[in-house]
Parts: C-alpha cells; structure tokens; sequence
C-alpha cells in the first residue's frame, strides 16, 4: 500500500536552487537567450534536467498514479459520443482511443448514425500511417471537395506543431493520390475552387512568408502543374500577419477569395472575380462567416455604415453577392453576444451567449429580409453547433453544463430531436454550480463559476483551481468538467471558470476593454475574483492555484508577479513571459494587434510592467510554480517558459517544469501524452493546495 503523503511532506520534496543571486537587468541583457534555441543542445539538456526533477517529485504524489488512470480512462473511452460532421448523407469522425491513439478517421451513413448505430467504415488508420510512414503524424484536418466529397485536402503535423503537410487523399480507394496535390511542411492554407484546382497559401521560397511566419501569397494552383508555377491571385506586404485563402460552396459552384489579415484584428477580404480579386466593402474588423441565399454573411466587430445605415458593432449582417445591399440578421444587446456563425446552402446559424446562457437561432431569408426562429433547447447551460449540413441546413447541436454531460440534438426544422447523452465521468451526485460575481477595481461587475460538491462548500474554505484566460474575444464557458470534475472536485476540491474581460463572453466591447495598454483591467478582473471567493469562505491564501495555458499563461505568469501574495500554487501552461521580445519569437508578431508594440515607445512601457519575466525579484517569496510546454510548440515559444524558470532558478525561487519533447500548441501529441499532462497538472495542485482526501492506492 502506498502511503499517503501530507501535503508538508509532499512539500518537503521541493526542488532547492543555489542561494538567491543579485537581481538581473533582463531588459537591458538577457543572459538565457540560448534557451531561445528551441533544439539546441544545450537548451535540451537543461530541459531534459528539469523534467527528470519536477517529474520525480510530481508522479511521488500519492494521488498520481490514480488520476493518470482516471484521465486515461476519460480520454479515451469507448462510451464517448463521436461527434462528427454531416456532408454528403454521411457523418464524418475522428477517433482516439486507447487503440488508437493517434486516430481513425471515419464515417457511416448519416441514417445510421441518427439511430445510434456503430459500424463505421474506416477512411484512414492514423496510427498506421504513422508506423508504415516512420512519422509522428498528428491528424489536424481534411478538406472535401464538394459535393461528392470523394476528394480531400488531408493536414498532417509532425508532433502536433502548426507547420504540417497537406496530402491530397482519395475516399474512394481510401489512399493518397498518387502525383496528387501536395504541399510540404509549412503553415499552409488551401481551398477548393473545383476538382482540378485549388487556392494555397504557404512558403513559396524566399520572402513569401510575412515576419508572423505566415503565407504572404495566395496562388492558384492547377492539377499537374509543379508549385512554382502556381499563378498568383494576392499578395500582401510582409510586414502584414497573413493570406489565407478560402471558398464556399454556394450549391453550384465554390467561391474563391482571400482573406488578408493586416493585424490580428483588421482585416481584407477579397473575393474572386475572373482573373481579378475585389476587396468587399467592409469595415477592417469584420469576419467572413459564410455565403447563403446569394448573400455573404458578415459578423461586424466596430459599426459600420452602408447603404444610409449604421449596423452595430457584434451584429451580423448580410451583404449582397452584387455589394450592392445590405441587410441586418441580428444586432446585439448590452447582455448577449454572437458566439459563433455557421452557413449552409440556404440558411445562417447564429449560437448566441445570452448573459453566458447559450442560445441558437436559425436565419431564413425572406422577401422582407432574414427571419429568425430559436431551436428549442434547454435553457441555463451551453450550447454548440457541432455541424451543419451543407446542403439541407440539419444540425447537431449539444446542451451541457459543468456536471451535466453534453446531450446531442438533431435539428431539421425549430424542433431538436435528442439522438445522444455523453457519459458522466464523474460522480455528480451532491455536487453543486454556483454563480457569483466580483467588482473588479473600477467597478465592473465580473461573472465566475464554481463547481464543487455541496458537502466541500459547507465544510469551510477548501482546495481551489481558478481557470482563466482573458483574450483574443475568446469566452470561456461553464461546460462539462470531465476532468476536473473527476481528479478534483470529486476529491473534495473546487474549480472555477472566470469570465474576465478580454474574453467575447459579452461581445468585441468586452474584448476590446482589455485591448494593449489597457490590459491591466484583465488583471485586475481576475485578482478580484480571486478575493472575492476568500472573502466568501469558499477558500483561503493558502488554498487558491491558478491555473492558465498560452495567453492564460501570460494572465498566470502576471497574476503571480503581481500578487505573489494571493495565491498558493500556479499552473503556467505553454504561456508567453517575455513580452519585451514575444513579437520576435515564432506567430508572436502576429499578437501586437492584441498585446501592443515593444518596439512603438509609447506602447512598451506597459509591456515593461506587465512583462513576467522582466519583473521577476529576487526577494520576493513567489508561490511554486508549475511551468509545462512542448518543444514542438511553433506558435508559442517554449523558451517563454523556459527562460521564466531560468531566472528562477537564478535567483533561488522553486520550481517544477515540465516539457514535453513533441506535443505542439496543445502540449500533448497524443491521448496518452494528454492524459499525462492533467495528472501532472492536478497532482501539483493537489500538493500545492493540500488537498489529501484520498483513498489508499494500491
């Protein structure tokens, strides 16, 4: 029987660095530039060192053996329902499980899937491929041609990283093409234009690629031809983020154009008209989200005036194949929010976050304009559009909540059809969800979600995990907990989601509120939460972590350096830290429109106090902090986290750091990675928090 380890023992296995040093001008000289090296040897060497430590101290937790378990056994288990895509009178899926944790790709006919059948026909073994091949292929997408959808686009990435191969494969024979079009690792872009000819973006050689990384052209590419002699639709100035192409398929025939990002958030979008390209007229932050009933359908992030009128920033609207006319689908309230848009051949999709309540509505146009209807759905959780159906218009749609799993809808007309419930993971039996809100430091009001059993909350302050992220108009939603639900809150601890500005919980102005300079607000949301569940009873100093990954892992990294003092475990995931040179390190550059410019002088002084890394002290007593990323990650740096915890290390501060050698964005490449991840993540929070209510492990 292992022993179990209280949480001062647990602690006692802490990793001890050289005595503190003097304090290091990192903006002026930056000494751990090598880790910047992302497989240098030395670097890895160092890497190879930290995880050898963090790992002895976090699989000794008495409870890790039994949450990788766990996590293994959620991921991927059999009782999952596939989600799929519904094209051409079949339902498409892909799978992992502990067979196949690489991937099947597959399908059966739609019918069948409806009445719950399980016989699949397989299109691709992932795993296979893989071995035959001698790859760490990681499946990251397939385009289909429609509207036979025989012929696919299919991306594959070496390890999970952004960069990956384009393989055109043929469902019919279920192979590659031979002589088939193919496109080299990069960060590619494709779109069908017919059968014989496609739009790409990539790395065409030298000076083709924009200082983000990312295609800088846009070609037409023709069946036979060699790229080189692709012939160029668009191209942009380097300094610019990106070109990507796109079609849609209208019912006849695709529509073909590009869309130009000038930053992250200002955009062109162009569309194909013979042999030219014309820019449609719309404001520069405002998204493409589709074409139905021979109009494009656009989703507007700041007004904007045409035809006599002015539509709302957060509306969609309908703009005229001709540009000619221009009419309103839906504008938003100061509570609700558009979350998502989805097209087919006649209809328009909109998932909608009423005060974070999910709501789908479905667009029909009309002689008077577009009429909209909801879907009947379950009220006070989240909704999906998992799939619409190009040509008819059905949906899947699911409903759930943080211990409610997702149940899925079939939708045809306003009336859903239940056709699936997902398993319970966890034991919700007494478990409870709970809305409160904080008054951040100018008096906003700052919605956050605890889930946790009723028995933990009565019982006093307890172990807690506060989620956030706080970017990029991305809103974080009180979905089905599965893992937290299973390796912490059945275990006696609490979760919490937080809906901090920044996110697109309630549209572009919540999002832009936290914009460059004035991202201190993020900050300071998230603190007042934090204050606010202690004040509450829920938990206390010495039992709040943290935790957030890539951008949360910036919120991670300033919540620690600016508040060391309120909190007691931090979980730093894939994060960026240096935010005096994250522009020049990989897609960095593609995040000023986000962040701001460490190289505009007026906007580098926020930078200068916001930026972790450049703030760190060396006499300041910092919780531990748990760093994690993957080599492999291309979009952001791992020596982001690398050089964080070098400079801890430097001046004496504990640590743990975990990286994973191949992984990408995600920091996982596969299921059984994954699973290792969150019984590392939960294990230090365990530790950290002192949350030791567990049974005995064989």
């Amino acid at each position: 029987m292992k022993r179990l380890l209280t949480s001062v023992a647990f602690a006692a296995l802490s990793f001890t660095a050289a005595h503190a040093q003097s304090e290091i001008d990192v903006m002026k000289e930056d000494p751990f530039l090598w880790l910047e090296e992302v497989e240098g040897e030395r670097a890895l060497d160092w890497v190879r060192a930290q995880n050898e430590r963090s790992l002895a101290i976090l699989e000794a937790h008495p409870a890790y053996d039994a949450m990788l378990a766990e996590a293994k056994a959620i991921l991927t288990s059999d009782e999952r329902v596939p989600g799929v895509s519904l094209r051409g009178g079949y339902a498409y899926n892909f799978w992992q499980d502990a067979d196949h944790v690489r991937g099947l790709w597959r399908r059966m006919p739609q019918d069948a899937y409806l009445k719950g059948e399980t016989e699949w026909e397989i299109l691709m073994d992932l795993d296979k491929v893989a071995e035959d091949e001698g790859e760490n292929w990681v499946y990251s997408g397939s385009s289909c041609l429609a509207p036979d959808y025989t012929r696919c686009l299919v991306t594959l990435s070496r390890g999970g990283s952004d960069a990956a191969v384009v393989r055109e494969y043929d469902l019919s024979t279920k192979s590659f093409v031979e002589d088939g079009f193919y496109l080299p690792e990069a960060k590619s872009s494709t779109a069908w234009l017919d059968e014989d000819t496609i739009l790409v973006g990539t790395d065409f050689g030298e000076g083709t690629l924009t200082d983000s990384g990312y295609p800088r052209q846009v070609k037409l590419w023709k069946r036979g031809q060699d790229l080189s002699e692709a012939t160029l639709v668009h191209e942009i100035p380097q300094a610019d983020i990106w070109a990507y192409p796109l079609s849609f398929w209208d019912g006849e025939k695709y529509r073909g154009g590009v869309f130009h990002g000038e930053t992250f958030y200002d955009y062109n979008w162009l569309v194909l008209d013979g042999d030219t390209v014309k820019r449609l007229p719309l404001p520069k932050k405002a998204s493409l989200s589709g074409y139905a009933s021979g109009d494009y359908i656009i989703e507007l992030k700041e007004p904007w005036e045409f035809g006599g009128e002015t539509y709302e920033a957060g509306s969609v609207v309908a703009l005229s194949d001709d540009m000619e006319e221009a009419s309103l689908i839906i504008a938003p309230t100061a509570k609700m929010a558009v979350q998502g848009v989805s097209t087919s051949e006649d209809d328009v999709i909109v998932s909608l976050l009423d005060d974070i309540q999910g709501r789908v509505v479905r667009f029909e146009k009309s002689r008077r304009g577009w009429r909209g209807r909801d879907v009947r759905l379950p009220e006070g959780g989240v909704v999906g559009v998992q799939t619409v159906e190009p040509k008819t218009g059905a949906l899947i749609v699911t409903y759930e909540n943080p211990i409610t799993p997702d149940t899925y809808y079939f939708v045809e007309n306003r009336r859903p059809k239940e056709i699936r419930q997902a398993p319970a993971f966890f034991d919700a039996d007494g478990m409870v969800v709970q809305r409160y809100e904080a008054t951040s430091k100018d008096g906003t009001k700052i919605p956050y979600t605890i889930m946790a059993k009723k028995e933990t909350l009565d019982g006093g302050p307890a172990p807690t995990i506060q989620y956030g992220y706080g970017g990029f108009e991305i809103p974080i939603l009180p979905t089905y907990a599965a893992t937290a639900g299973k390796l912490w809150a059945e275990r006696g601890g609490v979760y919490v989601t937080t809906n901090i500005r920044g996110g697109g919980e309630y549209g572009p102005a919540w999002h832009q509120a936290g914009l460059k300079g004035n991202r201190q607000v993020i900050y300071d949301d998230f603190q007042a939460i934090s204050e606010d569940m202690i004040e509450r009873g829920i938990t206390t100093k010495e039992q709040l972590g943290i935790l957030g990954g890539s951008n949360g892992g910036l919120l991670m990294g300033v919540s620690m350096t600016q508040r060391p003092d309120l909190y007691k475990g931090v979980g730093i995931g894939v994060p960026l830290l240096d935010m005096l040179r994250y522009d020049k390190l990989l897609a960095g550059a593609s995040w000023v429109g986000e962040y701001g410019d460490p190289d505009n002088p007026e906007e580098r002084p926020f930078l200068e106090k916001i930026s972790p890394y450049h703030n760190l002290r060396p006499d300041v007593d910092y919780p531990r902090p748990f760093f994690f990323t993957s080599t492999k990650d291309d979009r952001v740096h791992p020596g982001h986290a690398r050089k964080m915890a070098r400079l801890m290390e430097e001046y004496g501060h504990d640590f743990l750091y975990y990286e994973n050698i191949e992984g990408g964005h995600g920091a996982a490449a596969n299921l059984d990675q994954a699973a290792r991840r969150l019984a590392l993540q939960y294990a230090y929070f365990a530790g950290e928090l002192g949350l030791i209510d567990y049974a005995d492990e064989e």
